[in-house]
Order: structure tokens, then sequence, then C-alpha cells
């Protein structure tokens, strides 16, 4: 599915839908007091296109994260042949970690069986969805369909609340899918949508590729906004820095975003120009609910 035709200023239109639905405020976040931790280290069996495990080196252990005083934590961690974050190998330890502390789990394509496993500690689960199966398989390298992706979504939401992310451009900036995850996800049902754009990382095999156009980036943007009109959607953390980021982050508060992670000035500064009222968060924003 491609983006929809010009004509009609979407703009305007996506600001309309916003402040009907879900007002006029702003929600911008530094997640200061949310800890990534890592339940593999440095470790990881995929390669993915986009990461190669480069990711993976900004974060805590878990002996690490007890040691520290966040208010939160994103329990996240490599991956398996299988593309299964190991959640349950320190759940003991998870268990400490939970008590006054809330938990977003990253956790991949696990199955019920473990997702019963972590049940009692999860506050919201961030999953990686994806719209298109050559993407899956190019990025991955793994064996799945769209099918699967739904039917591990579907499962998750059984068991706890789950905030899908989409990567723009995550198959070497081009896009590839991420409308048909978009109406698949409304289908399916949506508390909240966090949207990623891909950073080409060096080190990896996507270190070469440049991200979407911001054109292409703020038609996904309002169109997401035209699809879930009652559904918070997030301008998540992992996109890129410079020019493009601080032009990303003007257009997505037209689009109608109500909340952006680690905001540019120059996004502060259009909030307030137009006449958004700004609330501030210092935890991952998955926990939030608007």
């Amino acid at each position: 599915m491609q983006s929809p035709e010009p004509g009609v200023d979407r703009r305007q239109i996506a600001a309309h839908v916003r402040a009907r639905h879900l007002g006029t405020e702003i929600t911008f976040v530094r997640p200061r007091r949310t800890l990534a931790v890592s339940l593999t280290g440095n470790q990881c069996a995929l390669q993915c296109a986009h990461c190669g495990k480069h990711y993976l080196k900004h974060m805590a252990s878990i002996e690490e994260a007890n040691r520290t005083d966040a208010s939160s934590y994103l329990i996240s961690g490599g991956c398996d042949t299988l593309g299964r974050v190991p959640v349950t190998s320190h759940l003991a330890q998870v268990a400490q970690l939970r008590t006054g502390r809330r938990l977003n789990w990253h956790v991949g394509m696990i199955d019920q069986e473990q997702m019963l496993a972590i049940a009692p500690y999860v506050d919201v689960i961030s999953f990686d969805f994806v719209g298109d199966t050559g993407t899956i398989r190019e990025v991955y390298g793994l064996d799945y369909t769209v099918d699967n992706y739904v039917q591990t979504y579907a499962m998750l939401r059984r068991y706890a609340r789950v905030i899908p992310h989409l990567t723009l451009g995550l198959r070497g900036g081009q896009f590839s899918g991420e409308y048909q995850a978009l109406h698949t996800l409304q289908g399916l049902g949506v508390d909240a949508l966090v949207v990623l754009v891909l950073i080409p990382t060096v080190g990896t095999r996507y270190a070469n590729c440049s991200p979407p156009a911001l054109e292409e980036v703020t038609g996904f943007l309002l169109e997401a906004r035209r699809t879930l009109p009652d559904t918070p959607i997030y301008l998540g953390c992992m996109r890129p820095g410079g020019s493009y980021r601080s032009r990303l982050d003007e257009l997505a508060l037209r689009a109608g975003v109500n909340k952006i992670v680690n905001p540019t000035s120059s996004a502060v500064r259009l909030a307030e120009a137009l006449g958004l009222s700004a609330q501030w968060e210092n935890e991952c924003c998955a926990f939030g609910t608007g």
C-alpha cells in the first residue's frame, strides 16, 4: 500500500484529528530514569542488517542494573536463532528489579510458555512489528512471515499491554511493508504506536544506506494519524540525528504525534508557537498512556 495521494492539506487534517480526539497536549520524553538492560550482554545469534549487535553495547548487564537508582527498566538483549530474547534466563534477578519499579520488555518472537513465565514481571511489552516477509528475511535473517508476527503480537496481547514499534525504512532505508503493517495493526487493535526511523549505523550491513526521505516519513505519520485517530502515536528514540532529526521532529509535531522522545530544541520551540501544552516525562515512552 502506498502513501495517500496529495491534495487536501493533510497536515491540517492531522492536527484537527489530534485536537478532536486527543486534545492539544504534546508530551516530550527524556527517559533518563529508564535503564536499558541486556540479558545476554553483547551476545546475539543474529546479525541483523540494521544493528549487528551495535545497540547491545550501550545496555547494562543484569548485575549492573541492581546497582543503579533507575525507576524503571527496559529488559532486552540479543536473540537466539529463532529471534527470541531469552526472557526466562535471569528471572530471579528480574524479580528483584521489579520491586517498586516498572519493567518494559523487548521479547522478540517468544512463545506462550515464555510469555506466561514472565507475565508477573511485565508492565508493558515493546514489540517490533514488520509488514513485509521479504524485509523480515533480509533484515533479521529469520524464516518467518508477516503471519508469524501477527500471531505473536496477538498472543502477547492476551497477557500484557503491548506497544508495537514500526521502524520506517528498516529495509536499507526503503519503505517495504510499513503501510501494510499500519493497516494490519489497525485491524488487530493497538493501544499506542511507536514510530522509529532507520539509523544507518557504522559496522552494519546498512551502514552506507540513507534513511528514508523526510517526505516519506511525514506521509506515513499523517496516514497513521488518519488511520488511528484515537490511538496515541509516539516518535521514538531511534531516529537519525543532525538536521534530519530537527526537521523530522518539527514535521512530526505538525503531523499530529502525541509524544516525542528526546526532542530537539527546535521542536520544543515549535510546540510553544503552535499553542500546544507541553508535558515532560522521564521514563521510556512505552510506559505512558497518552
